[in-house]
């Protein structure tokens, strides 16, 4: 298996910062943020989702965006997606990530699906989503750039078996799964192993981060209700020694990607850490 980080992670960072840390810390890709930083947000400190200072901005030309590039050869790193934050239904966007993801020599992008807060159905959002993956599907064949839909909490493929069957439509060679179990502490548990075994050739890429339970009152303060949270890789729900031989045991050889919240370390720190940390659970 490889390492590599998705600069969401990473916001205090500038590209050139983060190349220099990954190829320290021995990581050999990078996925690059794809959103923009708000005018209004840029005097404040370094966020992961609001000023994130490792971002390619959608607006930028290709020459802004080929910038990524040159730092990630300039180390010996592999750009292996672009990463942007799309709506289910937003053909338009989706193709400007795929042309950055080309420019890039990048293997695939995040593809937007609806998210779900009990106002629509469902079965509604599924049909919306499949609609939209279609046209992704042509996209990602023209391109060939491969469109993943990621595991994730509060969408309508919080689990592995959810994600399947949302993208069991498509060929796998252009839409397949970004498997996330730290997102399933969350919401969509499921056996890492079965959820693997399912997803057969649409298991793409893995997310490695890790997230816990913390009890607290509800607004009421009569009731108690337990509020999901990011932790540090060790510290967390995810067994991440299990998830790797659960892995292995599918025949996983592709990359294990840093996306650690929890802000236990500074971004290079973390960087160093995360890879020591899978060099001693994959021996």
């Amino acid at each position: 298996m490889k390492w590599s980080v998705f600069t969401v992670a990473t916001p205090d960072l500038n590209p050139e910062e983060l190349a220099a840390a990954a190829h320290e810390a021995g990581v050999e890709g990078i996925e690059w943020r794809f959103k923009e930083i708000p005018e209004d947000v840029l005097q404040e400190g370094p966020s992961f989702w609001r000023h994130n200072r490792c971002s390619i901005d959608p607006r930028g030309t290709e020459e802004d965006w080929l910038r990524f590039d040159k730092v990630a050869k300039e180390y010996n790193l592999r750009s292996i997606a672009v990463v942007p934050y799309l709506t289910c239904g937003d053909i338009e966007g989706t193709e400007r990530v795929m042309k950055a993801a080309k420019l890039l020599g990048a293997s695939f992008i995040r593809a937007g699906i609806p998210g779900y807060d009990r106002s629509e159905t469902y079965h509604d959002l599924y049909k919306q989503a499949v609609r939209y993956l279609e046209s992704v599907e042509r996209l990602a064949a023209d391109y060939g750039i491969k469109a993943l839909v990621e595991t994730h909490h509060k969408t309508i493929a919080p689990s592995a078996g959810l994600a399947h069957k949302l993208v069991s439509h498509f060929d796998s060679r252009h839409v397949g799964v970004l498997y996330d179990p730290g997102n399933m502490v969350h919401e969509g548990y499921e056996n890492f192993r079965m959820g693997l075994e399912l997803l057969g050739p649409y298991l793409a890429h893995v997310h490695v981060k890790n997230a816990g339970y913390r009890m607290t009152k509800s607004e009421n303060g009569r009731n108690t209700e337990w509020i999901g949270e990011w932790v540090p890789l060790s510290h967390g729900i995810v067994s991440w020694p299990q998830v790797i031989a659960d892995l292995k045991s599918v025949g996983y050889d592709g990359y294990l990607g840093i996306e650690d919240f929890s802000g236990t370390y500074p971004s290079k720190e973390m960087l160093k850490h995360f890879v020591q940390q899978m060099q001693e659970w994959t021996k």
